[in-house]
């Protein structure tokens, strides 16, 4: 181990420090959509049953109004998290009739582009917005990327915890400061090492033929038919984090710089303030109807497709970048976990523990400013593991300019990891059970043997002869047969109730208190 990683580490076993680590916070955004019950995208709308789309706390939708989105609160506990999810599964299914949430990152059956149906949030000017900037979105990229679901990882550490950290290393800087140099820190080591991510928790080494079928003739790529109605890549682990998902040409250019808070506000600035000449074409406006919010590289930060964001929370109707500059980092954004389908959540409390700890490594890893040549090695090492990521003596790229097998580069890091987990286990004492370190020991069988990998898995099952889409669904209708049957919390049950008739009332006060037509609100809104 290095020798300031080492430094770092032992800094937490300072009592003080130590007695925060058990108040780690994370929230869980689960996205899945809505099918029918042959396993073909739901046409129905969001169910009024799950409240307004536009203020629900908990559900909410993503691009298509097929695509549910459930979101836990900012919990201390991965047990909590996960029942929380478990919770909302079994609410919604309350409410979506003979419908299915579909159990995998890439798409259901699509019948084109046309049968995605894009989400709708009503009436209000902050609902048209979020309309209008998806149909910017299809008209840009496409409809069908925006099918693909995934979890997101929310992640912080106690506020509590930063000052005590900034007097341990001696910081010279102010707690605000520091704090946001920090998670940087952390998001250049994510950059470096969420290749193993890829490989641990990769999902998606298969899709439906539809999805190919649905895309546009300048995005189509070459995969493997492992049946009449299933493409794959042999050795892949992560389809949706492939230039299938979410990636696109004219992001290409934008330069995001994560060396520190203003750099990154001047590269995702500039490309939310410049115009491209091909969307300036497309138009804004056109015969009464809206194309786009605006014609700038980004209509929003949203539309930057990364791995890991910065984050803060915004007060609505703000442009989220003007309050990080202001405010400083609050917490990060994981973006790049495949929904697993062989568990009715999607994820585990397993896997939120090695989350932690793995994010904790790279918080105390050494992290240098980072080069092109640097980023450029990232993108190559994510790209080798996505696409050929459980191919024996895999070779990645490390930035001393040699290379390193995939299996041996783990190992070195779940070395750290696991003292992280470690120092986790003590943080929560005795009565934890080593829980920590279990995760971490189970990470270490799919570094030895591929075959464990979820990647790995999905296709094992899919070589018994079920196309993607029939195994898909025979989970989709596991997972709804498990969630009727649970035993759900009574209490949380209500609560979710009272959640939806206040989110129905506050989407018709919004719709009731705007004072401007959307045209000017929107101007205002891209002038800020």
């Amino acid at each position: 181990m290095t020798d300031t990683f080492q430094q770092r580490l032992s800094l937490l076993h300072d009592a003080p420090i130590l007695a925060l680590l058990p108040h780690i916070i994370r929230g869980i955004e689960k996205e899945g959509l809505r099918t029918n019950a042959t396993g073909k995208l739901a046409q129905t709308p969001h169910p009024k049953g799950l409240g307004s789309a536009l203020t629900h706390p908990s559900i909410t939708t993503d691009y298509s109004e097929a695509l549910l989105e459930f979101i836990t609160p900012a919990l201390e506990s991965p047990q909590a998290a996960i029942d929380y999810l478990h919770e909302v599964h079994c609410y919604a299914y309350q409410h979506i009739g003979d419908e299915l949430i579909w159990p995998a990152s890439m798409p259901c059956m699509l019948d084109g582009e046309n049968s995605i149906p894009i989400a709708e949030y009503g009436r209000s000017n902050s609902g048209t917005l979020k309309h209008v900037y998806r149909i910017g979105l299809a008209n840009r990229y496409g409809k069908t990327m925006q099918a693909i679901a995934g979890v997101h990882y929310n992640f912080s550490l106690p506020v509590a915890f930063w000052p005590l950290y900034k007097s341990a290393i001696k910081a010279p800087t102010s707690d605000q400061d520091f704090q946001t140099e920090q998670y940087f820190a952390l998001i250049r080591n994510f950059h470096r090492y969420s290749w193993l991510i890829l490989y641990l928790f990769g999902a998606s080494p298969a899709l439906c033929s539809s999805f190919m079928e649905s895309l546009t003739a300048d995005n189509k790529h070459q995969l493997d038919k492992l049946d009449e109605h299933t493409f794959y890549s042999p050795l892949a682990t992560s389809l949706r984090m492939s230039d299938l998902g979410y990636q696109n040409d004219a992001q290409q250019g934008i330069n995001v710089c994560y060396n520190s808070l203003a750099r990154y506000v001047e590269g995702l600035g500039q490309a939310i303030n410049t115009v491209l000449p091909a969307y300036q074409k497309l138009g804004g406006k056109v015969n009464g109807q809206y194309r786009q919010l605006n014609a700038n590289v980004l209509q929003i930060e949203n539309e930057y497709y990364s791995d890991i964001r910065p984050k803060r929370v915004t007060p609505s109707c703000q442009k989220p970048l003007h309050i990080l500059a202001a405010k400083g980092v609050e917490y990060i954004e994981v973006r790049n976990l495949d929904i697993n389908p062989f568990l009715p959540t999607g994820i585990n409390e397993q896997q939120i523990r090695f989350m932690d700890a793995f994010l904790l490594f790279c918080l105390l890893e050494e992290s240098p400013p980072s080069a092109p040549e640097q980023e450029q090695l990232n993108a190559r090492n994510k790209a080798l593991v996505v696409d050929q990521g459980r191919a024996d003596n895999l070779l990645l790229h490390t930035s001393n300019h040699s290379t390193l097998s995939l299996r041996e580069w783990g190992r070195q890091l779940l070395d750290k990891i696991a003292a992280t987990a470690d120092l986790l286990d003590q943080a929560h004492g005795k009565k934890s059970g080593n829980i920590y370190n279990l995760s971490v020991a189970a990470q270490r069988h799919k570094i030895n043997d591929a075959n464990l990998t979820p990647s790995a898995q999905l296709l094992t099952e899919l070589q018994k002869g079920q196309s993607f889409a029939e195994l898909s669904l025979s989970l989709a209708q596991q997972h709804k047969a498990y969630f009727k049957a649970s035993a759900c919390s009574e209490k949380i049950q209500t609560n979710f109730n009272q959640q939806t008739q206040d989110s129905l009332q506050a989407q018709t006060d919004m719709e009731a208190s705007d004072s401007i037509d959307f045209d000017e609100f929107l101007a205002r809104y891209n002038a800020l």
